[in-house]
């Protein structure tokens, strides 16, 4: 036993700890023995002192042992260890005049004991008892040597007690057992310390391994004095060490890794105001000064304190020396350290001074990121290796942070949001609900936090079902109206509620749409069309639960409702019921017979699972709208076959809102026409953006190739319309919609004409004629000319019928989209009377008018595109466009030449005015802003002026200018104040302005040489700006096709997708990957016996696996549906079946409302067709071809 100090007061017995050198095989056996010795514990014939191994005996209540008896202990022991190594041999005495004796002796037993050894080399029992016998030997030789010696020079009394002290001893190394209570000396010179090794060892080389546990002591210090020093290191086999020294030292062992992780130094001189933490000043040396050399420095690279010590008249300084050696050789970690943990106590500093600020909350939690990167600013130097970066232990120190800043911040949603975003990562997603219900009931009134709840639970696979998310959704939309009511007197109305809510409403329809129940979102519409605008005044002033309750008898009485036939409204039916109900009429006869619906099942020979997805997109296309009872052929509900196609009040009346903002009002008849597939100017709210992309046709370029300046750019792309549910590969299988859905928005548009009146009437006739030329334009690409023949017949006879209404004789835009739908049709002359026509009536405007700017900048871009080459163009009858726009007289139609003065004229009546205009802007006059396409329009005329008559540099010069001047910073006085003046608008001018930029750009590459790089620059400096913008990506995804080297664009998509939160980046740098993939295999495949030098495909795969990778994990693209379809297109399309099945399942993770993504999962795996419909009745998603049908139909 020894007794080892531990910390506190020495006097105290308990600060010490009595250490056992027992081996553990020894341990082990007294353990098991205990029991049966405990005899000798009963016979008191075991010693107080032995409290070890006893029952009831501790260290503290041991009597052998006193104060005293420790401190002297402990001091003895500190000395000894600090004694140096050759000057502590092995001591058997007390006195000193013995070490020679000792050591002679220790020489003589070494030296028999080799003799011994040489003699009973072949008998290994005799060595064992030789070992046993030497070691007792050798403490009798020590033993005779210590009586002779204190025998001799015994003449006092101290002498005497060290003589009987070392017999005692002697005893100790002969039986083994000596109590500490028979010894009667001082504690200190009782216990010594033998730092030599056992004299036994050099004889047989090793300790025998039953006697010790197999283990290397590292450092000189005694077990348990230091222990810092202390380290222990398990034996292991050679061959193990072996491969150990073999390894080579990669660039991701930890050191390396901590290194890379780590930023240089920054160095700079002592003048540069810095951090002296965070920067090592250099001395500033002058190089200048001529007196600088000298014989010792003829160069004048030498400090002075360097030329004094060369000099010999001085010495450097030996203080200071090792400290800039430690400061210059030091690891970039440490410098690190000092900048984490300034930014820790700045971190800290800020949300202890204002607990109210949320912002410094949050970035202190966004902070731990970099924390985490870099090393510990509080580990030791030891600790900084072995500390694992994990992200528990991130997510963990967020999560502290947070709570703590909900402690002070009680009522903030931005922190629980925060805190529950975190959660997701701990928790089981039942918990994680009940969390989002308990700050749900907290915050009923707050619309941002209802939508992420939404979100959330519509992306929960284990509990998804259409069911529980669309009552969900009523159920929001519910407790917002009794807010919006006032009826929740505990929570007030915050700001954007009323907006928040349609949004709301237009997630839930897109939502329906998805999931297949294509008729409960079109009713949907239809009952909120009709609850807002046909209205009866008698129930304006009831609450919004109220005015749902008048409602429902309407809706069940089986009128017809917006986009039916016959369709009166909500109001006039109320009146009617007051005066004693409906007279029935006639049903009108129709001359046309109804066309008889095609087979279904075209070819029974395709395989079973084809046939299915043949019918289901067919159903899909034809059903969408909800089925009703036909009074005139004495139908009831139980005649539907399929009773899904029937919608009840129930599903649609919890989601009924009230909306008095006129703007929100046009908002939702815009978002309906756009659900039915109707191009309109309107664009979906960002929160359901990306949800609600499903579709392929985003990086379709709608004759942009062919024709780069009049290309039809829609408005909102990647969404399928109802009625559409489009393959990855087969794209849309018909254009439009089929004749009962045509004559359903044909009725819409007509009920919708008399709410309208003036400009949003004219807008609205406008998206007719563009649904029109939309389906012109889907027949161009398809090159379908018996079906563009037909459909131009129909979109002719709608565009006259149009223009002879009143209200739209004299409306421009109506003219221009007529004109260009005869010029789509092929039809030049005709367009062009169109135009003449429209420009002759259009009055003495000229550039002050934004419609007739429009107009003629149409007109003049068709033309150009006429032409093969710039020459000659300065006569051309582009420039007679553009010219007799600048003159205040009516329009003339060209003759065949234009006059050089009228030129000259034109270009300074087009300077004047765009100088004049953006003056007025500049000054911020309401009036003058109020529409920016007269100035998107003015600066198109201009430009494309200017290329005609002197070249694309002048063209590009103005586009150059007026950026400038759009991108110039508001000045102060008008940053503050209340009113907007239309400053909102100046950045969708200055987009509008880049894309004619550009496709300007485009097409003068088309018709000569032109270097790619202006166009480049311009598209980057535009998608830095606008990365959202579908338009310029697609052309810069089109020019990346001439570019030989990928790189640039892959630095700039990378910087893009780090700089925004829009999934438009990802998708197109997915794109052009694919398309550059796509190339090298056409290039490497190709049957010629020609050798092509290309870039291998090496990586291309992996590369795009990695952009999938990495936008899926993004925060919009984790909920994309289109995003996870193309992931899964080009796993399938490289033949990696399994891994394809794998993602197919991580994407229902995500969006398990999608039913297209099981629809490619159907064509990807055929042989699961019976699981993947087992899995869309689960969830409840609409199923119109159940197997038992199919089979019935194959049957037939």
């Amino acid at each position: 036993m020894a007794a080892i100090y531990k910390k506190g007061q020495k006097k105290d017995p308990g600060n010490y700890r009595p250490a056992s050198l027992t081996s553990v095989p020894g341990k082990i056996f007294l353990t098991d023995n205990l029991a049966t010795m405990s005899h000798t514990q009963d016979s008191k014939a075991v010693k107080p002192s032995q409290c070890g191994f006893m029952e009831e005996l501790d260290w503290l209540s041991n009597p052998s042992f006193s104060t005293e008896d420790a401190l002297l202990l402990h001091q003895r022991t500190t000395e000894v260890a600090n004694l140096p190594p050759e000057k502590s041999p092995l001591i058997r005495t007390t006195s000193r005049s013995g070490e020679s004796d000792t050591d002679e002796s220790l020489k003589q037993s070494s030296t028999k004991r080799k003799k011994k050894k040489k003699k009973h080399h072949h008998y290994k029992k005799t060595k064992k008892k030789n070992k046993g016998d030497s070691s007792s030997s050798e403490s009798d030789l020590d033993t005779k040597h210590i009586k002779d010696k204190a025998t001799r020079s015994g003449k006092n009394n101290e002498k005497e007690a060290a003589a009987n002290l070392d017999k005692k001893t002697s005893n100790l190394s002969s039986n083994r057992f000596v109590w500490l209570d028979d010894i009667q000396a001082f504690t200190a010179e009782t216990f010594r310390i033998d730092k030599k090794p056992d004299p036994a060892n050099w004889a047989y080389k090793s300790l025998y391994r039953g006697d010790i546990a197999r283990y290397k002591r590292r450092g000189e210090s005694c077990l348990g004095i230091d222990a810092k020093k202390q380290c222990i290191t398990w034996d292991s086999s050679a061959s193990k060490r072996k491969q150990l020294q073999r390894q080579p030292e990669r660039y991701f062992t930890k050191n390396n890794v901590k290194m890379l992780n780590t930023d240089g130094i920054s160095v700079v001189n002592k003048s540069s105001p810095s951090d002296p933490i965070a920067f090592i000043p250099v001395s500033q040396m002058e190089t200048d000064d001529s007196s600088n050399t000298t014989e010792v420095n003829p160069l004048g690279i030498y400090d002075p304190s360097t030329t004094v010590w060369l000099e010999g008249k001085g010495c450097k300084s030996t203080d200071h020396e090792p400290v800039n050696t430690q400061q210059t050789n030091q690891e970039p970690g440490i410098n690190m350290n000092s900048i984490l943990m300034t930014k820790v106590e700045e971190h800290n500093k800020k949300v202890r001074e204002n607990p109210r600020d949320i912002n410094a909350w949050m970035e202190f939690v966004s902070f731990q990121d970099e924390l985490m990167r870099g090393p510990s600013p509080y580990a030791s130097k030891g600790e900084q290796e072995v500390r694992r970066k994990s992200l528990k232990l991130i997510l963990e120190k967020k999560l502290a942070i947070l709570e703590r800043a909900i402690e002070s911040n009680p009522s903030n949603v931005d922190l629980k949001l925060a805190r529950l975003k975190l959660c997701t990562e701990f928790w089981e997603p039942p918990a994680v609900i009940k969390e989002w219900q308990k700050l749900i009931f907290l915050h009923p009134n707050n619309p941002e936090l209802w939508k992420k709840y939404l979100l959330f639970c519509q992306s929960q696979f284990t509990t998804f079902s259409v069911s529980k998310i669309n009552s969900l959704y009523g159920k929001c939309l519910t407790t917002l109206a009794a807010v919006q009511d006032g009826s929740m007197v505990s929570h007030p109305l915050l700001p954007g509620t009323e907006e928040a809510m349609l949004a709301i409403f237009i997630q839930q329809c897109h939502f329906l749409r998805q999931a297949g129940h294509s008729e409960k979102a079109v009713s949907l519409f239809q009952a909120l069309v009709d609850f807002t605008f046909f209205k009866p005044d008698s129930v304006k002033d009831l609450p919004t639960r109220g005015q749902v309750e008048f409602f429902e008898p309407f809706w069940d009485s089986g009128e017809p409702r917006i986009g039916e036939k016959g369709a009166r409204g909500w109001k006039a039916w109320m009146h009617q019921q007051e005066k004693g109900g409906w007279i029935a009429l006639k049903a009108d006869d129709d001359d046309d017979e109804e066309i008889d619906e095609d087979q279904e099942i075209k070819d029974k020979t395709l395989p079973r699972w084809h046939i299915w997805l043949d019918i289901e997109y067919s159903r899909e296309a034809r059903h969408w709208l909800p089925w009703r009872p036909d009074k005139t052929k004495k139908e009831t509900e139980e005649d539907c076959e399929d009773p899904e196609r029937q919608v009840l009040f129930d599903d649609l009346g919890p989601s009924l809102i009230r909306l008095s903002n006129p703007g929100l009002q046009h908002q939702l008849l815009y978002s309906f026409l756009q659900f039915l597939g109707v191009p309109c100017a309107s664009k979906l709210f960002p929160s359901n953006l990306y949800i609600a992309m499903d579709e392929n046709n985003i990086f379709d370029s709608v004759l942009s190739d062919e024709k780069p300046l009049t290309a039809v750019h829609f408005p909102l792309s990647g969404f399928n319309s109802i009625g559409h549910m489009d393959t990855m590969q087969g794209g849309r299988h018909h254009i439009g919609h089929y004749k009962e859905g045509e004559e359903f928005i044909q009725n819409v548009f007509h009920v919708l004409f008399p709410l309208l009146s003036g400009k949003e009437k004219s807008d609205l006739s406008s998206c007719w004629l563009q649904y029109e030329i939309s389906k012109i334009v889907q027949c161009l690409q398809t090159k379908n000319k018996k079906k563009l023949k037909a459909q131009g017949r129909k979109s002719k006879k709608l565009a006259k019928n149009l223009l002879k209404a009143p209200d739209n004789r004299n409306h421009l835009s109506l003219w221009k989209l007529y004109a260009y739908l005869e010029w789509l049709l092929g039809n030049i002359d005709d367009a062009r009377k169109v135009f003449d026509t429209a420009l002759s009536t259009a009055g003495t405007g000229g550039l002050k008018s934004p419609l007739l700017c429009s107009l003629s900048l149409l007109y003049a871009q068709l033309e150009v595109e006429l032409l093969e080459s710039l020459e000659g163009a300065v006569t051309s009858r582009a420039v007679h466009i553009l010219t007799k726009l600048t003159e205040s007289g009516t329009y003339v139609p060209y003759s065949g030449q234009v006059l050089s003065v009228n030129v000259l004229k034109a270009r300074k009546t087009y300077e004047h005015a765009l100088q004049d205009y953006l003056s007025k802007t500049l000054v911020y006059d309401q009036d003058q802003i109020s529409d920016t396409n007269q100035l998107v329009n003015l600066v198109g005329c201009y430009a494309l002026f200017q290329y005609l008559t002197v070249g694309i540099d002048a063209a590009v010069l103005i586009y150059a200018q007026i950026s400038g001047k759009l991108e110039a910073p508001v000045p102060q006085k008008f940053e503050n104040t209340g009113e907007n003046f239309g400053i909102q608008n100046f950045p969708t001018a200055l987009e509008a302005v880049t894309l004619l930029h550009t496709n300007l750009l485009r097409f003068h590459m088309k018709i000569s040489v032109y270097p790619l790089n202006p166009l480049r620059e311009a598209l980057t400096e535009a998608l830095k700006r606008y990365p959202s913008n579908q338009s310029l990506w697609r052309s810069y995804i089109h020019i990346q096709r001439k570019s030989h080297s990928a790189s640039k664009a892959r630095r700039f998509f990378d910087g893009v997708t780090r700089s925004t939160n829009s999934l438009e980046p990802w998708l197109f740098a997915i794109q052009a990957e694919q398309m550059r993939k796509k190339l090298t295999d056409s290039v490497q495949r190709a049957g010629i016996g020609e050798i092509h030098s290309t870039i291998p495909e090496t990586g291309l795969t992996n590369r795009i696996v990695a952009l999938f990778e990495h936008a899926v994990q993004s925060e919009n693209g984790t909920h994309c549906p289109l995003l996870w379809r193309m992931y899964l297109n080009f796993l399938a399309s490289l033949g990696k079946k399994e891994k394809s099945k794998g993602l197919f399942y991580k994407a229902l993770q995500n969006c398990p409302w999608a039913k297209v993504l099981y629809m490619d999962a159907v064509e990807y795996f055929p042989d699961d067709l019976q699981e993947t419909l087992d899995l869309m009745t689960e969830k409840e998603l609409r199923v119109r071809v159940p197997l038992e049908e199919l089979d019935l139909l194959l049957e037939v």
